[in-house]
């Protein structure tokens, strides 16, 4: 017999009333009186013909009452103590050829067979969690990524430790917060760790749909908990922390999983990383090609307008005009450079001095007043020969630098100004 509110076992007598037992529910408080049926009618189920599917009375008596027996009768019946003989007639009801056909009872089967398909899709697992929290301490982000790394819902978080300790802090309320079933251990050593797995050992028989679950400590002795939860048939992931990563093992398949604790995302391994570079530069090169392509296009049209201007104007563009300039200056410049290197390969000690007379010289002749100095004329030399100053002098092997170079020269001397140096020519004075 059961509480018709919550249909609890748990109840006692709680005096009559109109000569029937009442009773009290001691779940929920509900008061009851006996039911008609008695306790062993009750709890009997209608078998059908494969052996294995069942159906409650409550639906039986719905359907029978219904087809075969008088409602008047039936009411007459209840009003009095269950007899014998209303069981009879109930039997008789039931083992009748006309029920046994009729399209009520086919539907009832029907009703039953439906449910016997349901049944096993529904019985689907779950995945559960042990922490040592005096050993792991999982974040939010963290927990999240263990339960996706899970095939089956993470459904139950059960956390080990002495939560008296001082060093778990205020752990025990963020993680009951979170979920968490907290189970406290005394003080010892290795205490939360012996509890864990007498606790794990056995999780079936507390949790008999669990099908994954989730060690969660870095203390080696735990390799016994996970080889037991093997041999149960269970998918055991032994979830350790290794500097800022947590490193997940599927012990099952022997995959590993790492998660930064720091940047809160899966570590991607090699392959994956070889992938997205790839993948970069592919979208990189296309991005170029398409930018050439659009390149190439804008220059395609340019050059059809200058040569519809062209066509369109017999006279000289100013295009025209300046190409030639273009091309003329480009041809000197190019044959300033042929000479610089020309000098420059052909130096020596005197064709240097010549070179700097020259240059001393038309910087005289343009500004007589200019005083110059070594850096000036070194400058100078730099601009024709297209080589610094004191890298000439030491390919030349005429010195270590270019003002001491000018120092014991006699064609040129040299005069303090400042921080600076004057440089003349005798031959010029």
């Amino acid at each position: 017999m059961k509480c018709p509110r919550c249909e609890s076992t748990l109840y006692r007598k709680n005096g009559r009333r109109n000569d029937k037992q009442n009773y009290l529910c001691k779940n929920c408080g509900k008061q009851f009186l006996e039911p008609v049926f008695p306790h062993s009618l009750e709890g009997e189920l209608l078998v059908n013909s494969n052996g294995h599917s069942k159906v409650s009375i409550s639906e039986a008596k719905d359907f029978f009452l219904v087809k075969n027996l008088s409602e008047e009768k039936f009411t007459e019946k209840s009003l009095s103590p269950f007899s014998f003989k209303l069981a009879e007639e109930l039997l008789q009801t039931i083992l009748s050829p006309n029920c046994l056909e009729s399209a009520a009872f086919n539907q009832l089967l029907l009703k039953i067979q439906q449910k016997n398909e349901i049944k096993p899709q529904l019985e689907i697992g779950i995945s559960l969690l042990l922490l040592d929290a005096e050993n792991l301490k999982l974040d939010v982000n963290s927990e999240l990524f263990l339960a996706s790394v899970c095939k089956y819902p993470l459904q139950v978080k059960i956390a080990f430790a002495n939560w008296r300790n001082p060093s778990t802090g205020k752990q025990d309320v963020e993680l009951y917060n979170r979920g968490y079933q907290l189970v406290h251990v005394p003080g010892g050593k290795d205490s939360a760790d012996a509890k864990m797995i007498a606790f794990g050992s056995c999780i079936l028989y507390s949790y008999p749909t669990v099908k994954e679950i989730l060690v969660c400590s870095g203390d080696g002795i735990f390799i016994h908990l996970c080889n037991q939860l093997q041999n149960q048939g269970l998918i055991v992931y032994w979830v350790r922390r290794q500097g800022q990563n947590l490193h997940i093992e599927n012990r099952n398949t022997g995959k590993i999983t790492d998660y930064s604790l720091a940047m809160a995302t899966e570590v991607p391994s090699l392959e994956k990383v070889v992938d997205t570079i790839q993948d970069l530069i592919k979208t990189e090169q296309e991005s170029i090609n398409a930018r050439l392509d659009s390149l190439v296009a804008v220059a395609t049209l340019f050059q059809e307008r200058c040569e519809i201007n062209i066509k369109d104007n017999p006279k000289k563009t100013e295009a025209e005009k300046i190409i030639p300039i273009l091309n003329d200056s480009f041809t000197e410049s190019i044959q300033e450079e042929e000479k610089k290197e020309d000098s420059s390969v052909n130096l020596n000690g005197k064709t240097l001095d010549e070179l700097l007379l020259k240059i001393i010289q038309d910087i005289q002749t343009k500004s007589p007043q200019t005083t110059l100095s070594v850096s000036k004329l070194g400058s100078e030399l730099r601009k024709i020969t297209g080589e610094s100053p004191n890298s000439i002098i030491k390919k030349l092997k005429l010195g270590s630098n270019f003002t001491k170079y000018l120092e014991s020269s006699p064609i040129f001397t040299l005069k303090a100004s400042g921080k600076e140096y004057e440089v003349t020519a005798l031959l010029c004075e």
